[in-house]
């Protein structure tokens, strides 16, 4: 099972990108509008549409096999604890970004205010303006920092969960069928692999069969 640990790694690199919600580790710049891309235009008369392929049965695991294959990142992103925790993991990325939009529009705010009207502010007003926007800026800088912070370590939590839900199935899986190792897809280097060998849904199946 050491491959399978080892390649678990994956699973954060999965859960970032299945989440519409966020995509990067980093949040959005705080100045100025994003630039909006033109409209598609539609093309004049509509592409024909290709005839559906029929759906491939899948092929039976060999009797006589001594390994097996997992796709990990399918298993994160299909199974209900890996939907679960890409959940989690976008409503904190939602709040966080919420609170630093809204520190963001403070802080710009005062910015405005100090730029456009500085010259009749008296010297308390604009010294004291000059003051709240230097914290406004520390605060936000400090609201970034966190959010890196608790966004990774809600991400490793969650791996740490996910793993210790997973590997339990696997090795079942692999005592059932008489395996001597199961490796992951992605890293095994493998340029094939015979599509019986694939329990990847089997797994899926079981694991949420867990919950």
């Amino acid at each position: 099972m050491r491959v399978v640990k080892h390649s678990f790694l994956a699973l954060a690199l999965t859960v970032a990108l299945s989440a519409s919600a966020f995509a990067q580790a980093t949040p959005p710049p705080t100045g100025g509008a994003r630039p909006q891309n033109p409209p598609a235009q539609p093309p004049a008369t509509a592409p024909a549409q290709p005839a559906p392929k029929p759906a491939t049965p899948p092929q039976p695991f060999p009797q006589d096999a001594k390994i097996a294959f997992i796709d990990i990142n399918a298993i994160a992103a299909t199974s209900a604890a890996g939907k679960e925790a890409t959940k989690k993991l976008a409503g904190l990325d939602e709040k966080m970004r919420s609170e630093i939009n809204e520190k963001s529009k403070a802080l710009q705010a005062m910015q405005t205010k100090l730029n456009t009207g500085g010259s009749v502010l008296s010297d308390a007003a604009r010294s004291q303006l000059e003051k709240d926007i230097d914290k406004a800026q520390r605060d936000l800088q400090f609201a970034q920092q966190n959010y890196q912070a608790d966004m990774q370590g809600l991400q490793n939590d969650l791996q740490a969960e996910f793993q210790k839900k997973l590997l339990p199935v696997i090795e079942e899986l692999a005592k059932e069928k008489g395996l001597h190792a199961v490796f992951s897809i992605a890293d095994s280097g493998a340029a094939y692999v015979h599509p019986g060998l694939n329990v990847t849904d089997e797994v899926v199946k079981r694991l949420d069969a867990k919950k």
